[in-house]
């Protein structure tokens, strides 16, 4: 298998990451006028048509990082469904960048290639499949050894792309916002996003706004524990943030007709196409706990648009 020994980072125009427009949009239906809340949801799947949401904001300063010390590639991991994945493989297309993925699962090896992983490897990425149990110790100093005699040098992202300079990236996501919603929420997969957007109340100071983070995969406190790996306790104390784990739908990218019949009225609705992966499970949640008086009469919530719908297009709904 090739690697990155002796390639190059050619990183000359960073103009997606300088001029990202995220529109914000009012959503007025029958649900939220009954219960008189005002819902807006901010349109980060419009940043980009391919390293859309919440992944451009991720990688942001991670590539810059990977271009300060000359690294000849990035590698990272994910499942073989990950927008992760994908979006880390558009952005090593359009920048030249040469991309590695360590896939869970070797089984993948030896079938087809899923829509996913298949627009991953047109995109130029090298696909490395592992066990499950070498992937649960993908982080081990033995693992990341035997990657580096693999491939050679290398800028290794976690999976989802989540950590420091993707909380730093995704705090961005607040940078042009007023103070004037009660609620912030996101979907959670990993934790980054969540944490970023804690981060940027911080920054920009909205000590009296929840953030409510809604986890997309079934793992009890995982991503609560993860988003307190990173952050430090200030921002953590000072800010009012919990996530929500009951609209899982059983598990990362599991749907039913419940969630695949509510995407389809919020599209008929608001023309605004969501994810089962991730969105759609937020959005369901949010109208729930809107349908069931959560949220005060007045409140303004304001629903964070990650993406995700550039790897829902190539999935069977």
């Amino acid at each position: 298998m090739p690697n990155c020994r002796n390639l190059i980072v050619p990183l000359n125009n960073m103009d997606i990451f300088e001029h990202i427009n995220a529109p914000i949009e009012e959503l007025s239906d029958e649900i939220t006028r009954k219960h008189n809340v005002s819902l807006f949801i901010k349109r980060e799947d419009l940043n980009h048509p391919e390293i859309m949401g919440n992944k451009l904001r991720k990688l942001k300063y991670n590539i810059l990082e990977a271009q300060k010390l000359k690294s000849p590639c990035i590698l990272s991991f994910g499942g073989a469904y990950s927008n992760h994945i994908l979006a880390l493989s558009a952005a090593g297309r359009i920048y030249n960048i040469p991309t590695i993925g360590i896939i869970r699962g070797n089984e993948l090896a030896s079938k087809p290639l899923n829509p996913v992983l298949t627009k991953a490897n047109e995109n130029g990425m090298q696909l490395h499949f592992v066990t499950r149990e070498e992937y649960k110790i993908k982080n081990s100093g033995h693992s990341i050894k035997k990657s580096h005699e693999r491939f050679g040098d290398f800028y290794m992202l976690p999976e989802g792309g989540s950590n420091a300079l993707a909380v730093k990236g995704s705090a961005e996501i607040l940078d042009d916002l007023k103070n004037e919603y009660n609620v912030i929420t996101c979907a959670c997969g990993t934790g980054g996003t969540l944490a970023g957007i804690v981060l940027g109340a911080y920054q920009q100071h909205f000590s009296k706004t929840k953030i409510l983070g809604f986890q997309v995969l079934n793992a009890d406190d995982y991503i609560e524990k993860q988003v307190k790996s990173l952050l430090n306790n200030k921002v953590q104390n000072l800010i009012n943030w919990s996530i929500n784990t009951d609209y899982h739908f059983d598990g990362y990218a599991k749907k039913n007709s419940t969630l695949i019949q509510f995407m389809n009225w919020f599209k008929l609705t608001h023309n605004i196409d969501l994810d089962y992966i991730y969105t759609g499970k937020m959005m369901f949640g949010l109208y729930q706990l809107i349908q069931s008086s959560y949220f005060n009469q007045g409140d303004r919530l304001l629903a964070i648009h990650t993406g995700g719908t550039q790897t829902a297009k190539v999935l069977p709904q």
